[in-house]
């Protein structure tokens, strides 16, 4: 077992080398600086490889992205199979064993599955074998996908307790204006000013951009992991990046220390409904970490059953927390402004009477 995890997230730009084809000295060089970290710096190494829909596209002879749902899914399963193969022959020729892992947003959005995620990764980490990970394109569901690898990547550093998330794509990093100004290399906070840098692509293979990856950083800089986006075009020094020496943007972690748990409630789960509560409840929260309880409930928004994942929304319209609900919707509906004892004579059943005990709940990030 490594002593740290890295994830390195690489983009379309990076892996192809035109409609179809792939860019395999780039994946070589990428394979050997892996095993270099593993063998020098005793440092664990989780891919995120776009490239699939790109190549899939050369495949077929498409010069565009398409549009259809249907079309892409066959492009991601055609051009899945040929990354898999480069990425094989790239690391075999290193004495290392890549594993394919696809995922989906519903192995994140359920708490059990992403947990199963975990402990796949660090099975594969801990015989030495490489994880390649990838949003399964070829299933997905528009209404349920990650959106881009960015962001699968950010999610999978909260997920595995990773230190260092690295995107490696053809920009050099944040820029002062897109396209031009000049590179900031340390970016201490992410505020607005920063968010507004950042731009769409353009790609005709490729989604996302500099905004998404801002995005992922936001992620993964609030779980504790350091973010690092550079280009990934000259083949760069792992072990430069991972001494803050390389060209590019770094990000520091925040510091956030939150448990597993509630690093799911926080990131992954989509909230099937809102909770209105009062200024009190708010600072019971926020400032005291308590539970949330009936009494400090205003409003609700949405049917969600209980155990469901509930956002918490404060007197000035924010949302300042996540939590799993014990009671659905419609008992709510009955309970709200009610104290413990009056909740516990009309439900004698239940033994508890908060909403969402505080062990079930996240700050919002």
């Amino acid at each position: 077992m490594y002593s740290r995890t890295i994830v390195i997230k690489l983009g379309t730009g990076i892996l192809s080398a035109g409609s179809g084809k792939i860019h395999q000295e780039r994946l070589n060089a990428i394979a050997k600086g892996i095993k270099n970290l593993a063998n020098n710096e005793d440092t664990g190494t989780i891919i995120v490889s776009s490239g699939a829909v790109g190549l899939g596209m050369g495949k077929l002879g498409l010069a565009e992205r398409p549009s259809q749902l249907s079309e892409l899914r066959a492009c991601a399963a055609i051009g899945q199979c040929c990354l898999m193969n480069a990425w094989t022959d790239a690391f075999e020729k290193v004495g290392l064993l890549p594993g394919q892992v696809l995922l989906t947003r519903q192995d994140f959005a359920d708490n059990k599955r992403s947990q199963k995620v975990r402990e796949t990764l660090q099975s594969l980490s801990n015989t030495g074998v490489v994880p390649i990970v990838n949003e399964n394109d070829s299933v997905s569901d528009e209404e349920i996908k990650f959106g881009d690898n960015d962001v699968l990547s950010a999610l999978l550093c909260s997920l595995t307790g990773a230190q260092l998330l690295v995107i490696l794509s053809t920009a050099r990093g944040l820029m002062t204006q897109p396209q031009a100004g000049e590179l900031i290399p340390f970016v201490a906070e992410i505020t607005p000013a920063i968010e507004e840098m950042a731009k769409g692509t353009t790609s005709a293979t490729a989604v996302g951009g500099m905004s998404t990856k801002i995005e992922a950083a936001k992620i993964a800089t609030k779980s504790g992991c350091a973010v690092f986006i550079g280009s990934g075009e000259n083949s760069p020094d792992l072990s430069l990046i991972l001494s803050n020496q390389a060209e590019g943007t770094f990000f520091p972690p925040t510091g956030l220390d939150l448990n597993q748990r509630k690093k799911w409630l926080a990131f992954f789960p989509k909230p099937k409904g809102i909770i209105y509560i009062d200024e009190g409840a708010t600072l019971a929260i926020l400032e005291n970490g308590g539970s949330l309880l009936a009494s400090g409930i205003t409003k609700l928004d949405g049917s969600f059953s209980n155990s469901d994942v509930v956002s918490l929304v404060g007197p000035k319209g924010n949302t300042i927390a996540r939590g799993v609900t014990r009671f659905d919707s419609n008992e709510l509906q009955e309970i709200i402004g009610l104290n413990n004892l009056q909740i516990l004579d009309k439900f004698p059943t239940r033994n508890r009477a908060e909403v969402i005990h505080r062990d079930h709940l996240a700050p919002h990030l």
